[in-house]
């Protein structure tokens, strides 16, 4: 997730992490238990991803960079448990409309080297059919911060359940920067959200992927849930760009 003011991307060596870190107030996943899961890596982890299809993945438009491999399949990011696939990017694709001031439209569609092997370790998640209703119940995850305050980057992937919030919840906690083509997920008493390094992300409602990890202030903050870009206004777009390339 991108913390406003913009924080850099995660770019550092990988702090050793407890046996109990966890994804800001979440848990951590049973292993290979989210199976559309991504780690987009440039010689380090750096951001996540959906698979979406044996050869296509959905993430963030900030976590755009020229050339990135993409590893299904993973569980500890810290080593090689055998059942990681390590793809090549083929072509990444932001959204035209993306906007980096305030994050508008941030997703982006990567198109992969060669399929990905679809197994017990790898699945793709299914693209809406709907958009999410208020209070429904998501789970969102990734390698990020766990703590609120420095930095701790765990090796196992991390999981939390939260509820989507209400638009104009959100545009009252958000006002300005807020848009339609965003989505607020979490808890506005704070505690628990997503955080640096879970950017391009999943949050799956229903087995439907929903949001893709944009930004927030801090993270868990109290009154400044996690902002998504909204998956469901993307099908169009995504279907159009699969299609021509």
């Amino acid at each position: 997730m991108k913390v406003l003011v913009f924080l850099a991307l995660l770019g550092t060596a990988f702090a050793v992490p407890a046996e109990d870190d966890q994804i800001v107030g979440g848990y951590k996943c049973p292993q290979h238990s989210v199976l559309y899961q991504v780690s987009l890596n440039a010689g380090y982890h750096f951001c996540g991803g959906s698979l979406i299809s044996s050869q296509w993945v959905v993430s963030a438009a900030h976590c755009y960079k020229s050339r990135v491999q993409v590893r299904p399949g993973e569980h500890d990011i810290s080593s090689n448990e055998g059942t990681e696939q390590w793809i090549d990017s083929a072509k990444l694709i932001k959204h035209p409309y993306y906007n980096s001031y305030n994050l508008d439209n941030d997703i982006m569609l990567i198109k992969l080297s060669r399929p990905a092997v679809q197994n017990s370790y790898v699945q793709a998640v299914a693209l809406p059919s709907r958009c999410p209703a208020a209070d429904e119940n998501c789970l969102v995850s990734g390698w990020g911060n766990t703590v609120t305050d420095g930095n701790n980057y765990p090796d196992r992937l991390q999981c939390l359940r939260q509820p989507i919030i209400d638009d104009r919840i959100c545009r009252n906690a958000y006002p300005h920067l807020f848009t339609e083509n965003m989505l607020c997920s979490g808890f506005m008493h704070g505690g628990a959200s997503s955080c640096q390094g879970d950017s391009g992300g999943p949050l799956v409602c229903g087995g439907q992927l929903q949001g893709v990890v944009s930004w927030g202030y801090d993270c868990a903050m109290r009154g400044h849930p996690s902002v998504h870009a909204r998956v469901c206004r993307y099908i169009g777009w995504i279907s159009s760009v699969m299609s021509s390339n």
